[in-house]
């Protein structure tokens, strides 16, 4: 009997969510998967599956779930702080960016750009009160909180066969941007405070972990394709570049020559540092063609503006005397002559 409950309850949950689902719902949904015991537990996987049902219904629910989710991050950030609780809802939120529906997920980010009712970014936890009893929470919600802000600035993500068609599709200037930012998720992973304690804390360490691994795999794939198009790069593009793979070399030489502390995260591979390497190398040859080139055209089009922008005025000009122009804006133009 208990077994036919458990299956029941699951394909329940699994279930589209139906539209009559209401602000009501999704508060105690959130309720129960950020339980404030037993505090050190993460939010159990059935409970992040009755949130995640949320986004398989209308436009509303998912907006109420979001809503409702955000407010109780809000809340236990608020006064001293509930970082167990803190943590459990950024846990769970970064399950549904990752697993949701796009409506969930669009409403997600919606919510956490700006609350609807302070105005002010719930993510803004960088002040966050450390306790003495719960530090290892709190560091991590302040830790969570960046790096949630980190990667609602990430595309979405694409399979294996659409993300070379989607690479190879965007202009240059958008490769450089998505560039830098999966280089600053993975160089803040990396910056992440020790875990130590509860297995709450551990499954927000698994969480980044993963999100470090996949940052990597797209700075790898970025790379590729900027050595492809170096060539076609403007001075600009080639500039901004240039800032980042340097970025990307600069973070991975410190983590490797900092000494060894008890927990440490996978240095970034050796081959895509050489890529970024190498690339890099060639984008400062880019800049100093094209800073060249463009000293060229500067100068030329001084001369030409020096040459054209002569006006002859006779000393004694007449009445029905005329100032030419020599830009050829004005050809036929007349203009009465300075008494």
């Amino acid at each position: 009997m208990g077994i036919k409950l458990r299956r029941l309850a699951a394909t329940l949950l699994l279930s589209p969510c139906p539209a009559a689902y209401s602000a009501t719902d999704a508060h105690q949904a959130v309720m129960r998967a950020t339980a404030h015991h037993p505090s050190t537990s993460p939010p159990s996987a059935h409970h992040l599956d009755a949130l995640l049902a949320f986004g398989r219904g209308s436009r509303l629910s998912a907006a109420a779930v979001a809503a409702a989710l955000v407010d109780r991050l809000r809340a236990s950030a608020s006064g001293q702080g509930d970082p167990y609780v803190a943590l459990k809802c950024l846990v769970a939120l970064r399950v549904l960016l990752a697993k949701g529906a796009f409506i969930l997920r669009d409403q997600l980010v919606v919510a956490l750009a700006r609350h609807p009712a302070s105005g002010r970014n719930p993510l803004a936890l960088a002040s966050f009160p450390l306790g003495r009893r719960s530090f290892a929470a709190a560091s991590w919600v302040r830790f969570s909180a960046r790096l949630l802000e980190l990667l609602l600035l990430l595309p979405d993500a694409h399979d294996a066969g659409e993300e070379y068609e989607y690479l190879s599709a965007l202009p240059n200037s958008h490769l450089v941007a998505e560039l830098a930012a999966f280089a600053a998720v993975a160089d803040a992973v990396r910056g992440a405070p020790p875990p130590q304690g509860s297995a709450l804390v551990w499954e927000a360490v698994r969480l980044a972990e993963e999100d470090r691994v996949c940052a990597e795999r797209n700075v790898a794939a970025r790379v590729r394709e900027m050595g492809d198009r170096i060539d076609t790069l403007s001075l600009a593009d080639a500039v901004e570049l240039v800032c980042v793979l340097r970025r990307v070399e600069e973070s991975a030489a410190a983590k490797s020559a900092s000494p060894a502390p008890e927990w440490k995260w996978a240095a970034m591979d050796e081959g895509v540092v050489c890529a970024a390497r190498r690339v890099r190398e060639k984008a400062e040859e880019v800049v100093l063609r094209r800073t060249g080139e463009e000293r060229r055209v500067l100068r030329r089009d001084a001369d030409e503006a020096t040459a054209s922008a002569r006006v002859g005025v006779p000393r004694r000009a007449g009445a029905g005397d005329a100032v030419r122009f020599g830009s050829r804006r004005w050809d036929g133009a007349r203009s009465a002559a300075w008494h």
